[in-house]
């Protein structure tokens, strides 16, 4: 897979008129995830790296990412090293998800402006950069948006559709469109802020759950145990703004009083965080983070964590389909 040709795997038929193309940005973890969520919804997935190790483990990545469906979705799917042997009069819609280096999506972004055909979305899986920024100074930003996947992509339900002052009204919406016939539930950011709405929330919770450890309140596995089995546990049933409801604004309101003087409030990542990422432990491809891990822990962990995530997602697809 080291020419510049395309690998179509499923054959000429890629490139048929009548049907939908998207142009995904970077093979990574994301990228993987991004294309099966795009092909299980019968698109065609165009996916571009340069890195040569990328392109030759992706059909084993995506074979991976799908061995719980019977459908080979490697058949809707091609790989290309270069931006130019894409079909871009077919494409219909592109996701960046390279690494994030603010750098490189800028490129990217201006080489995808000159390519792809007016009107049609530019969107980024940027976890952390403003869409604003990675289209600071090109010329069609009202069709560049963010579009935040999670991680793994093609379990996950949540999609952010992220705004800047410059994205069109008509972009939004046919992306939103987009990831909802997709089989995927997005939430409009109306504010490009850095860390949108999903992570805002979450390293809020992370940089508690730290200092928590770091003051010697809990250890690291109680404070895990403490979510996952307290209101963690409550999640999946209704987000923190509805149990509040179902509970009692009242009560949280007092409990606020008494717990937020003495929350943590820092402003940078805390040093017993900086301490383990400066000595290169950094989770599990590591093998040390906060827990020490050896190669067999940890596919049995992943494999672990796909099956509640799966478990956790047929609770909220019976939900929904009551709905209907």
């Amino acid at each position: 897979m080291n020419g510049d040709n395309p690998i179509l795997f499923g054959g000429s038929r890629m490139l048929s008129k009548g049907t939908h193309h998207v142009a995904i940005i970077g093979a990574g973890t994301m990228g993987v995830g991004i294309s099966v969520v795009f092909a299980a919804g019968n698109w065609h997935v165009h996916v571009v790296d340069s890195a040569e190790r990328a392109r030759e483990s992706f059909p084993g990545r995506i074979r991976a990412a799908s061995e719980n469906s019977e459908h080979d979705f490697l058949d809707s799917m091609a790989i290309h090293k270069n931006l130019d042997s894409l079909p871009w009069e077919d494409v219909e819609i592109c996701v960046e998800c390279v690494s994030e280096k603010l750098s490189l999506k800028q490129t990217i972004f201006s080489e995808l402006e000159t390519l792809c055909r007016p009107g049609v979305p530019l969107a980024s899986n940027s976890s952390s950069f403003p869409i604003s920024r990675i289209g600071h100074g090109l010329q069609t930003q009202s069709r560049m948006l963010g579009l935040h996947f999670f991680m793994p992509a093609h379990l996950v339900p949540l999609v952010e559709v992220i705004s800047s002052e410059f994205t069109g009204e008509d972009v939004l919406k046919r992306t939103t469109s987009i990831m909802e016939a997709l089989g995927k539930r997005p939430v409009q950011v109306k504010k490009d802020i850095p860390g949108f709405l999903a992570n805002r929330i979450q390293h809020a919770l992370m940089r508690e759950a730290i200092s928590l450890v770091e003051k010697g309140v809990a250890s690291v596995e109680d404070v895990d145990i403490a979510v996952r089995y307290g209101f963690g546990f409550r999640f999946v049933a209704a987000g923190p703004l509805l149990q509040k409801d179902l509970s009692g604004l009242d009560i949280n309101y007092n409990a606020a009083k008494e717990i937020y003087p003495d929350l943590c409030n820092d402003v940078s990542p805390s040093a017993f965080l900086a301490d383990k990422v400066a000595r290169g432990h950094t989770g599990t491809k590591a093998l040390k983070g906060f827990y020490v891990w050896s190669e067999g822990a940890v596919q049995k962990e992943k494999a672990r964590y796909e099956r509640m995530l799966r478990a956790a997602l047929g609770i909220l697809e019976d939900e929904e389909n009551s709905k209907s």
